[in-house]
């Protein structure tokens, strides 16, 4: 599946209160997460501003083109797993 990889490790570094690319990407993702049957608990407030800051420390004038990648996967995900179950 399509951004699977960051959605499991997403939600484990949520878990674990890790405030990692891919637990800023499923605490944007976790409404639609949640209405999808996975468990998002006590995603990061402003995690859409919070996910560019760090793309930008490490990825400079690339993390609009970063950040726009890890959106589009994540949307590539919540659109195939009605269809994976």
């Amino acid at each position: 599946m399509p951004g699977a990889d960051l959605v499991e490790r997403g939600l484990a570094d949520l878990r674990e209160r890790r405030e990692t690319e891919a637990a800023l990407l499923v605490s944007i993702g976790a409404p639609r997460l949640r209405r999808l049957g996975f468990d998002v608990r006590s995603p990061f407030p402003q995690p859409e501003h919070r996910l560019y800051l760090r793309l930008a420390q490490a990825s400079g004038n690339a993390a609009h083109s970063r950040y726009n990648a890890l959106i589009r996967r994540l949307v590539s995900f919540e659109r195939a797993w009605p269809c994976a179950r």
